[in-house]
């Protein structure tokens, strides 16, 4: 039998080549398996923004920043802030070209463990074998649709914000968005500006304001987890929530300044407050949508519902063998201060890790802090 790996990285995207820049300057042993960045490629809009500013970069050890790479171009943050998506891509092609970082493109459709070793059975047909795994799969598999709405919308109708990110054939379209957050919003601006016919959105809660978020104070709490792992896992239930709250309140009370002259137009109509109540097909295709009184004739509805971990929806762990083996709660894995779950040498990072972490986890701020600690058990093991 073949020597196994030292480490497998399952993913290539922030987190997954975060790790991967530490595994080699560590010179540790390692395959990066995934298109890179290819979530943010393939499932995210062309002329999106992001939400985080320069410092949230990917390298361990603040070589290759964000900044470094403005240098490269003799610009500065003021230039580039808010981040636009091809901008981030760019810095994430020269981040992988600065670290030597090849990603395998095969994608893992089986993983499997027996013997103190993972076996990943690839697409292509290829099997790897490996002494350590890490998945960093990032969102990808984590999409929100609420039980509510397969039963109340026609089948094929409605998509999730992470599947429909071409909106040139909405153009004369009229549109509903349900949910009422940053990426709903961004999502109804850009649609407008493929000239839509008509944007709706509807959602539960009081339309967030339009103000710049304070990340300010959790860079301190994230680093501050390199030396104590347990922090976020040791506070008492209350604290925990406190955090929980105070990122919900930047991350999600608050929508991005830059926003809110684009949603100020006459052909986007927010209806907050509300929930859809019924969906009917007529006969033209069109949609009739009741939204608590209103009742509105669409294309297209889109669910800006966000993402809610659920390991079981993982495909190479329901096909593999691990899923009887792991240790979850409320759908997370269950994880140590390394990030290692209670199967030896299997890892989990990015929102897989915000249960026992943290929400910050979630973020790209996290995945040097994550880096950190995968880097610091591979080291012992």
């Amino acid at each position: 039998m073949s020597t196994p790996l030292p480490l497998l990285i399952i993913g290539a995207g922030p987190f997954g080549l975060a790790l991967a820049a530490y595994a080699k300057h560590e010179q540790i042993s390692h395959v990066i398996l995934g298109k890179p960045m290819s979530f943010w490629k393939d499932h995210m809009p062309q002329g999106m923004y992001l939400r985080s500013a320069c410092d949230w970069h990917y390298d361990p050890f603040n070589a290759h920043t964000i900044l470094h790479y403005l240098e490269t171009r003799q610009l500065k943050p003021e230039d580039v802030e808010p981040l636009a998506l091809d901008f981030y891509l760019s810095y994430a092609e020269w981040f992988q070209q600065q670290k030597g970082i090849e990603a395998q493109p095969a994608l893992v459709q089986r993983l499997n463990y027996a013997n103190n070793r993972f076996e990943a059975s690839l697409t292509n047909g290829e099997k790897l074998v490996a002494k350590n795994v890490v998945l960093a799969l990032g969102f990808r598999y984590f999409k929100n649709v609420p039980e509510l709405f397969p039963s109340l919308l026609p089948a094929g109708r409605f998509a999730h914000t992470c599947e429909l990110v071409d909106f040139a054939p909405l153009r004369n379209k009229r549109v509903l968005i349900i949910g009422g957050r940053q990426s709903a919003f961004e999502w109804a601006a850009l649609i407008h500006e493929q000239d839509a016919a008509a944007v709706y959105m509807s959602y539960r809660h009081a339309t967030p304001s339009f103000e710049i978020s304070d990340w300010s104070w959790e860079k301190e709490l994230v680093e501050g987890m390199v030396t104590n792992p347990k922090w976020f896992r040791n506070l008492a239930a209350e604290e925990q929530e406190q955090i929980n709250r105070r990122l919900w309140a930047e991350g999600r009370l608050k929508l991005e300044p830059w926003l809110a002259q684009r949603i100020n137009h006459e052909k986007i109509k927010l209806f907050p407050h509300t929930q859809v109540t019924a969906c009917r097909e007529l006969s033209d295709g069109e949609l009739e949508v009741r939204v608590n009184e209103a009742i509105l004739r669409v294309h297209q509805i889109i669910l800006a519902t966000g993402y809610k971990v659920n390991v079981a929806k993982i495909p190479l762990l329901a096909q593999g063998n691990l899923l009887t083996q792991l240790e979850t709660k409320n759908g997370y894995p269950v994880l140590d201060e390394r990030l290692q779950s209670n199967i030896p040498g299997l890892f989990f990072t990015s929102m897989c890790a915000m249960q026992d972490f943290g929400p910050f986890f979630a973020f790209t701020s996290a995945v040097r802090t994550s880096a950190k600690l995968i880097g610091a058990a591979l080291r012992l093991s």
